[in-house]
Protein backbone atom coordinates (compact mmCIF):
# COMPACT_ATOMS: atom_id res chain seq x y z
CA UNK A 1 0.00 0.00 0.00
CA UNK A 2 0.97 3.26 -0.40
CA UNK A 3 3.82 5.25 2.08
CA UNK A 4 2.84 5.18 5.35
CA UNK A 5 3.66 7.90 7.34
CA UNK A 6 2.63 8.12 11.15
CA UNK A 7 1.01 11.16 12.21
CA UNK A 8 2.19 12.68 15.44
CA UNK A 9 0.11 11.57 18.92
CA UNK A 10 -2.52 13.95 19.82
CA UNK A 11 -2.36 14.74 23.28
CA UNK A 12 -5.91 14.81 24.73
CA UNK A 13 -7.16 17.47 26.83
CA UNK A 14 -9.04 17.15 29.90
CA UNK A 15 -11.24 19.88 31.88
CA UNK A 16 -11.95 19.57 35.26
CA UNK A 17 -14.21 21.57 37.54
CA UNK A 18 -13.20 22.56 40.79
CA UNK A 19 -15.79 23.52 43.44
CA UNK A 20 -16.30 27.38 43.67
CA UNK A 21 -14.94 29.37 46.44
CA UNK A 22 -17.29 29.78 49.49
CA UNK A 23 -16.66 33.95 49.17
CA UNK A 24 -15.22 35.77 46.23
CA UNK A 25 -12.97 38.40 47.18
CA UNK A 26 -13.65 42.14 46.60
CA UNK A 27 -11.94 43.28 44.00
CA UNK A 28 -10.70 46.81 44.04
CA UNK A 29 -11.83 49.73 41.55
CA UNK A 30 -8.91 49.39 39.37
CA UNK A 31 -9.38 46.11 39.04
CA UNK A 32 -12.18 46.25 37.53
CA UNK A 33 -11.26 48.86 34.90
CA UNK A 34 -8.41 46.29 34.07
CA UNK A 35 -10.87 43.54 33.65
CA UNK A 36 -11.76 44.54 30.30
CA UNK A 37 -8.41 44.51 28.86
CA UNK A 38 -7.15 41.36 30.45
CA UNK A 39 -9.75 39.80 29.25
CA UNK A 40 -9.10 41.34 25.50
CA UNK A 41 -5.60 40.12 25.83
CA UNK A 42 -6.19 36.46 27.42
CA UNK A 43 -9.09 35.24 24.84
CA UNK A 44 -7.21 35.32 21.40
CA UNK A 45 -5.03 33.40 23.22
CA UNK A 46 -7.80 30.71 24.46
CA UNK A 47 -8.70 30.27 20.70
CA UNK A 48 -5.56 29.37 19.45
CA UNK A 49 -5.50 25.82 17.95
CA UNK A 50 -3.59 23.51 19.60
CA UNK A 51 -1.13 22.22 17.04
CA UNK A 52 0.70 25.15 15.36
CA UNK A 53 0.41 25.68 11.32
CA UNK A 54 -2.98 23.25 11.52
CA UNK A 55 -6.81 25.21 11.21
CA UNK A 56 -8.58 24.98 14.27
CA UNK A 57 -10.97 22.09 13.68
CA UNK A 58 -14.65 22.94 12.67
CA UNK A 59 -17.65 22.80 15.67
CA UNK A 60 -18.86 18.98 14.91
CA UNK A 61 -23.03 18.70 14.12
CA UNK A 62 -25.23 17.23 16.40
CA UNK A 63 -26.20 13.77 15.27
CA UNK A 64 -30.19 12.92 15.38
CA UNK A 65 -32.33 10.30 14.55
CA UNK A 66 -34.40 11.78 12.32
CA UNK A 67 -33.70 10.19 8.23
CA UNK A 68 -34.88 14.25 7.53
CA UNK A 69 -32.27 15.77 8.84
CA UNK A 70 -29.46 13.55 8.66
CA UNK A 71 -26.20 14.74 10.64
CA UNK A 72 -22.03 13.87 10.61
CA UNK A 73 -20.92 11.09 12.56
CA UNK A 74 -18.00 13.46 14.51
CA UNK A 75 -20.49 14.23 17.32
CA UNK A 76 -19.14 12.17 20.50
CA UNK A 77 -21.35 12.57 23.59
CA UNK A 78 -22.18 10.42 26.90
CA UNK A 79 -23.83 7.38 25.70
CA UNK A 80 -26.09 4.80 27.87
CA UNK A 81 -24.55 1.66 29.08
CA UNK A 82 -22.96 -0.41 25.66
CA UNK A 83 -24.04 -3.52 23.85
CA UNK A 84 -21.69 -6.18 24.52
CA UNK A 85 -19.90 -7.99 21.51
CA UNK A 86 -18.84 -11.49 21.96
CA UNK A 87 -15.69 -12.33 19.40
CA UNK A 88 -14.19 -15.91 18.52
CA UNK A 89 -10.87 -15.94 18.45
CA UNK A 90 -9.91 -17.92 15.49
CA UNK A 91 -6.28 -18.64 16.44
CA UNK A 92 -6.95 -19.32 20.15
CA UNK A 93 -10.78 -20.83 20.40
CA UNK A 94 -11.54 -18.16 23.08
CA UNK A 95 -14.32 -16.07 23.22
CA UNK A 96 -13.67 -12.72 23.87
CA UNK A 97 -16.97 -10.14 25.63
CA UNK A 98 -16.01 -6.43 25.32
CA UNK A 99 -17.88 -3.46 25.02
CA UNK A 100 -19.02 -2.27 21.58
CA UNK A 101 -16.90 0.87 21.02
CA UNK A 102 -13.81 -0.89 22.65
CA UNK A 103 -14.17 -4.02 20.13
CA UNK A 104 -14.63 -0.49 17.11
CA UNK A 105 -11.37 -0.12 18.44
CA UNK A 106 -10.12 -3.83 17.91
CA UNK A 107 -11.71 -4.08 14.19
CA UNK A 108 -10.01 -0.71 13.35
CA UNK A 109 -6.78 -2.09 14.18
CA UNK A 110 -7.39 -4.86 11.94
CA UNK A 111 -8.97 -3.37 9.01
CA UNK A 112 -7.25 0.28 8.08
CA UNK A 113 -3.92 1.06 8.46
CA UNK A 114 -3.29 3.70 11.34
CA UNK A 115 -1.51 6.10 8.55
CA UNK A 116 -4.43 7.07 7.48
CA UNK A 117 -5.97 10.05 7.84
CA UNK A 118 -8.15 10.25 10.61
CA UNK A 119 -11.51 11.16 8.67
CA UNK A 120 -10.87 7.86 7.13
CA UNK A 121 -10.56 6.14 10.25
CA UNK A 122 -13.48 7.86 11.19
CA UNK A 123 -15.86 6.63 8.70
CA UNK A 124 -14.14 3.41 9.03
CA UNK A 125 -15.35 2.81 12.41
CA UNK A 126 -18.83 4.17 11.61
CA UNK A 127 -18.92 1.57 9.37
CA UNK A 128 -17.48 -1.00 11.50
CA UNK A 129 -19.70 0.10 14.16
CA UNK A 130 -22.62 -0.33 11.81
CA UNK A 131 -21.78 -3.79 10.94
CA UNK A 132 -21.77 -5.09 14.16
CA UNK A 133 -24.83 -3.57 15.57
CA UNK A 134 -26.97 -5.08 12.53
CA UNK A 135 -25.87 -8.28 13.16
CA UNK A 136 -26.68 -7.85 16.71
CA UNK A 137 -30.37 -6.51 16.46
CA UNK A 138 -31.17 -9.49 14.04
CA UNK A 139 -29.35 -12.05 16.63
CA UNK A 140 -27.51 -12.87 13.31
CA UNK A 141 -24.97 -15.69 14.78
CA UNK A 142 -23.87 -16.94 11.19
CA UNK A 143 -20.59 -18.09 10.39
CA UNK A 144 -19.92 -18.45 13.91
CA UNK A 145 -18.21 -22.06 14.53
CA UNK A 146 -19.07 -21.76 18.47
CA UNK A 147 -22.06 -20.92 20.48
CA UNK A 148 -21.82 -17.92 22.45
CA UNK A 149 -19.99 -15.69 19.82
CA UNK A 150 -22.04 -13.08 18.02
CA UNK A 151 -18.83 -12.60 15.52
CA UNK A 152 -15.29 -14.46 14.34
CA UNK A 153 -12.00 -11.69 14.07
CA UNK A 154 -11.52 -12.98 10.38
CA UNK A 155 -13.04 -11.31 7.10
CA UNK A 156 -15.58 -12.97 7.07
CA UNK A 157 -17.19 -10.97 9.26
CA UNK A 158 -14.49 -8.11 10.39
CA UNK A 159 -11.36 -8.50 10.69
CA UNK A 160 -10.55 -7.83 14.55
CA UNK A 161 -6.98 -7.56 16.91
CA UNK A 162 -7.71 -8.25 20.63
CA UNK A 163 -7.77 -6.80 23.79
CA UNK A 164 -4.63 -8.81 24.73
CA UNK A 165 -2.88 -7.98 21.20
CA UNK A 166 -3.67 -4.31 21.40
CA UNK A 167 -2.02 -4.00 24.64
CA UNK A 168 1.30 -6.18 24.47
CA UNK A 169 1.85 -5.27 20.49
CA UNK A 170 0.88 -1.50 19.92
CA UNK A 171 0.55 0.06 23.60
CA UNK A 172 3.79 -1.70 25.32
CA UNK A 173 5.11 -2.74 21.84
CA UNK A 174 6.05 0.78 20.42
CA UNK A 175 2.56 1.94 18.77
CA UNK A 176 0.99 3.38 21.57
CA UNK A 177 0.79 7.27 19.52
CA UNK A 178 -0.86 4.31 16.73
CA UNK A 179 -3.54 2.97 19.12
CA UNK A 180 -3.88 6.61 20.20
CA UNK A 181 -5.22 7.35 16.95
CA UNK A 182 -7.33 5.04 16.25
CA UNK A 183 -8.95 5.73 19.86
CA UNK A 184 -9.64 8.79 18.90
CA UNK A 185 -11.06 8.16 15.86
CA UNK A 186 -13.72 5.51 17.54
CA UNK A 187 -14.18 8.60 20.21
CA UNK A 188 -14.93 11.19 18.06
CA UNK A 189 -17.64 8.71 16.51
CA UNK A 190 -18.86 7.18 19.88
CA UNK A 191 -22.20 5.65 19.26
CA UNK A 192 -22.74 6.44 15.33
CA UNK A 193 -23.97 4.52 13.12
CA UNK A 194 -25.61 4.69 9.54
CA UNK A 195 -29.43 3.74 8.93
CA UNK A 196 -31.49 3.82 5.95
CA UNK A 197 -35.39 4.07 6.53
CA UNK A 198 -34.58 3.96 10.47
CA UNK A 199 -32.39 0.44 10.25
CA UNK A 200 -28.94 0.14 10.77
CA UNK A 201 -27.14 -0.99 6.88
CA UNK A 202 -25.57 -3.30 5.36
CA UNK A 203 -22.11 -1.47 5.65
CA UNK A 204 -20.07 -3.48 3.32
CA UNK A 205 -16.09 -2.32 2.20
CA UNK A 206 -13.51 -3.39 0.73
CA UNK A 207 -9.91 -2.38 -0.08
CA UNK A 208 -9.84 -0.36 -3.11
CA UNK A 209 -11.28 -0.20 -6.15
CA UNK A 210 -10.15 0.00 -10.09
CA UNK A 211 -12.38 3.49 -10.17
CA UNK A 212 -16.22 2.58 -9.63
CA UNK A 213 -17.55 0.83 -6.95
CA UNK A 214 -20.18 -1.68 -7.67
CA UNK A 215 -23.73 -2.19 -7.31
CA UNK A 216 -24.88 -4.84 -4.86
CA UNK A 217 -26.83 -6.78 -7.69
CA UNK A 218 -24.21 -7.13 -9.65
CA UNK A 219 -21.60 -8.81 -7.16
CA UNK A 220 -24.17 -10.75 -4.96
CA UNK A 221 -28.16 -11.32 -5.66
CA UNK A 222 -29.92 -8.55 -4.16
CA UNK A 223 -30.33 -4.68 -5.03
CA UNK A 224 -29.99 -2.65 -2.16
CA UNK A 225 -30.49 0.85 -2.50
CA UNK A 226 -27.89 2.71 -0.46
CA UNK A 227 -25.18 0.30 -2.22
CA UNK A 228 -25.06 1.56 -5.75
CA UNK A 229 -21.88 2.27 -7.96
CA UNK A 230 -20.39 5.83 -7.52
CA UNK A 231 -16.85 6.98 -8.76
CA UNK A 232 -14.12 6.53 -6.95
CA UNK A 233 -11.33 7.96 -8.83
CA UNK A 234 -8.56 8.47 -6.04
CA UNK A 235 -7.31 5.12 -5.66
CA UNK A 236 -5.43 5.43 -9.01
CA UNK A 237 -2.85 7.44 -7.59
CA UNK A 238 -2.46 6.54 -4.26
CA UNK A 239 -3.07 2.93 -3.92
CA UNK A 240 0.39 0.33 -3.83
CA UNK A 241 -0.56 -2.76 -6.12
CA UNK A 242 -3.17 -1.06 -8.11
CA UNK A 243 -2.60 -3.25 -10.77
CA UNK A 244 -1.65 -6.23 -10.16
CA UNK A 245 -0.53 -9.15 -12.89
CA UNK A 246 -1.25 -12.63 -11.92
CA UNK A 247 0.25 -15.11 -14.50
CA UNK A 248 -1.05 -18.97 -14.71
CA UNK A 249 -0.59 -21.75 -17.41
CA UNK A 250 -3.26 -23.04 -19.90
CA UNK A 251 -3.78 -26.32 -17.62
CA UNK A 252 -3.94 -24.36 -14.42
CA UNK A 253 -6.87 -22.56 -15.50
CA UNK A 254 -8.82 -25.36 -17.06
CA UNK A 255 -7.94 -27.01 -13.33
CA UNK A 256 -9.34 -24.51 -11.44
CA UNK A 257 -11.85 -23.27 -13.83
CA UNK A 258 -13.36 -27.20 -13.72
CA UNK A 259 -12.84 -27.11 -17.70
CA UNK A 260 -10.41 -30.02 -17.94
CA UNK A 261 -13.34 -32.74 -19.44
CA UNK A 262 -14.61 -30.30 -21.51
CA UNK A 263 -14.43 -30.03 -25.46
CA UNK A 264 -12.61 -26.27 -25.99
CA UNK A 265 -13.86 -24.90 -29.31
CA UNK A 266 -11.79 -23.07 -31.76
CA UNK A 267 -10.78 -19.65 -31.10
CA UNK A 268 -12.18 -16.68 -32.87
CA UNK A 269 -9.97 -14.36 -34.56
CA UNK A 270 -10.43 -11.42 -31.80
CA UNK A 271 -7.75 -9.38 -30.19
CA UNK A 272 -7.33 -8.38 -26.58
CA UNK A 273 -7.66 -4.41 -25.77
CA UNK A 274 -8.43 -3.63 -21.97
CA UNK A 275 -11.84 -5.26 -21.25
CA UNK A 276 -13.73 -3.54 -23.74
CA UNK A 277 -13.76 -5.85 -26.81
CA UNK A 278 -13.64 -9.42 -27.23
CA UNK A 279 -9.87 -11.47 -26.24
CA UNK A 280 -8.12 -14.51 -27.12
CA UNK A 281 -5.47 -16.16 -25.55
CA UNK A 282 -4.69 -19.21 -27.77
CA UNK A 283 -6.57 -21.88 -29.72
CA UNK A 284 -6.49 -23.89 -26.55
CA UNK A 285 -8.71 -21.32 -24.54
CA UNK A 286 -10.54 -18.71 -26.44
CA UNK A 287 -11.66 -16.01 -24.00
CA UNK A 288 -14.30 -13.48 -24.76
CA UNK A 289 -15.54 -10.84 -22.13
CA UNK A 290 -19.10 -10.60 -22.99
CA UNK A 291 -20.10 -7.48 -20.83
CA UNK A 292 -19.23 -5.34 -17.77
CA UNK A 293 -21.06 -4.40 -14.71
CA UNK A 294 -21.90 -1.25 -13.72
CA UNK A 295 -18.66 -0.88 -11.96
CA UNK A 296 -16.66 -1.70 -15.28
CA UNK A 297 -16.14 -4.85 -13.62
CA UNK A 298 -16.53 -8.26 -16.02
CA UNK A 299 -20.26 -9.19 -15.58
CA UNK A 300 -20.15 -12.69 -17.98
CA UNK A 301 -16.82 -13.87 -19.40
CA UNK A 302 -17.06 -16.68 -21.99
CA UNK A 303 -13.72 -19.11 -21.38
CA UNK A 304 -13.20 -22.07 -23.46
CA UNK A 305 -16.79 -21.55 -24.82
CA UNK A 306 -18.13 -21.83 -20.84
CA UNK A 307 -19.53 -18.64 -19.29
CA UNK A 308 -18.66 -17.34 -16.00
CA UNK A 309 -19.30 -14.60 -13.94
CA UNK A 310 -16.19 -12.45 -13.12
CA UNK A 311 -16.66 -13.52 -9.64
CA UNK A 312 -16.74 -16.75 -10.67
CA UNK A 313 -13.60 -16.18 -12.29
CA UNK A 314 -12.22 -14.04 -9.55
CA UNK A 315 -12.76 -16.75 -6.44
CA UNK A 316 -11.87 -19.96 -8.79
CA UNK A 317 -8.73 -18.07 -9.76
CA UNK A 318 -8.11 -16.32 -6.59
CA UNK A 319 -7.90 -12.95 -7.84
CA UNK A 320 -7.47 -10.05 -6.49
CA UNK A 321 -10.74 -8.50 -7.34
CA UNK A 322 -13.36 -9.28 -10.87
CA UNK A 323 -11.94 -5.69 -13.16
CA UNK A 324 -9.38 -7.97 -14.65
CA UNK A 325 -7.73 -8.26 -18.62
CA UNK A 326 -5.97 -11.21 -19.88
CA UNK A 327 -2.97 -11.31 -22.23
CA UNK A 328 -0.58 -14.50 -23.62
CA UNK A 329 3.15 -14.38 -24.06
CA UNK A 330 4.51 -17.51 -25.20
CA UNK A 331 3.35 -20.37 -23.01
CA UNK A 332 1.70 -18.36 -20.06
CA UNK A 333 -1.06 -16.51 -19.43
CA UNK A 334 -1.17 -13.18 -17.55
CA UNK A 335 -4.38 -11.88 -15.91
CA UNK A 336 -3.95 -8.13 -14.73
CA UNK A 337 -6.45 -6.75 -12.01
CA UNK A 338 -7.22 -3.38 -10.67
CA UNK A 339 -8.34 -2.90 -7.43
CA UNK A 340 -8.89 -5.26 -4.74
CA UNK A 341 -12.07 -6.64 -3.24
CA UNK A 342 -15.54 -7.25 -4.22
CA UNK A 343 -16.40 -3.30 -5.10
CA UNK A 344 -19.50 -3.26 -2.79
CA UNK A 345 -19.54 -0.07 -0.32
CA UNK A 346 -16.90 2.00 0.92
CA UNK A 347 -13.35 1.93 -0.53
CA UNK A 348 -11.14 2.37 2.39
CA UNK A 349 -8.18 3.35 -0.12
CA UNK A 350 -10.49 6.01 -2.06
CA UNK A 351 -11.79 7.31 1.67
CA UNK A 352 -8.13 7.83 2.33
CA UNK A 353 -7.89 9.35 -0.30
CA UNK A 354 -11.03 11.90 -0.15
CA UNK A 355 -9.85 12.24 3.43
CA UNK A 356 -6.27 13.62 1.85
CA UNK A 357 -8.18 15.89 -0.19
CA UNK A 358 -10.32 17.67 3.15
CA UNK A 359 -13.32 15.31 2.82
CA UNK A 360 -14.55 14.38 5.84
CA UNK A 361 -16.10 11.22 7.31
CA UNK A 362 -19.45 12.33 6.92
CA UNK A 363 -19.04 13.13 2.84
CA UNK A 364 -16.94 9.91 2.42
CA UNK A 365 -19.65 7.83 3.93
CA UNK A 366 -22.36 9.98 2.08
CA UNK A 367 -20.54 9.31 -0.77
CA UNK A 368 -19.85 5.61 -0.88
CA UNK A 369 -23.56 4.54 0.97
CA UNK A 370 -26.15 6.81 -1.20
CA UNK A 371 -29.11 8.00 0.71
CA UNK A 372 -28.31 7.19 4.32
CA UNK A 373 -29.10 8.82 7.69
CA UNK A 374 -26.75 9.25 10.94
CA UNK A 375 -28.27 7.79 13.97
CA UNK A 376 -27.32 7.14 17.30
CA UNK A 377 -26.96 3.79 19.12
CA UNK A 378 -28.95 4.73 22.05
CA UNK A 379 -31.88 6.11 20.34
CA UNK A 380 -31.71 3.28 18.45
CA UNK A 381 -32.36 0.90 21.13
CA UNK A 382 -34.99 2.83 22.76
CA UNK A 383 -37.26 2.21 20.09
Amino acid sequence: MKDFRYLRRNKSTRWHSRPLAPRLRRLSPAAWLAAPILAALLIPLAVVPLHRGQPAPPALPTVTASPAAPAGPEAAAQEAPQPKVSVYLSRSGQIETLPLEEYVSGVLAAEMPASFELEALKAQAVAARTFILRRLLAGDRSGVPVPGADVTDTVSHQAYVSKDTLERKWKLGGRSADLAKLQRAVLETRGVIMTYKGQPITASFFASSGGYTENSEEYWNAAIPYLRSVTSPWEKEITPNYAVTSTFTISEILTRLGLNDRVIPASKNTTQSGMTKNISTSSELPVEVLSLTTGHRVKEISIGGTIFTGREVREKLGLRSSQFSWGRKGNKIYITTFGNGHGVGMSQWGANGMAKEGGTATQILKHYYSGISFTRISTLLKK
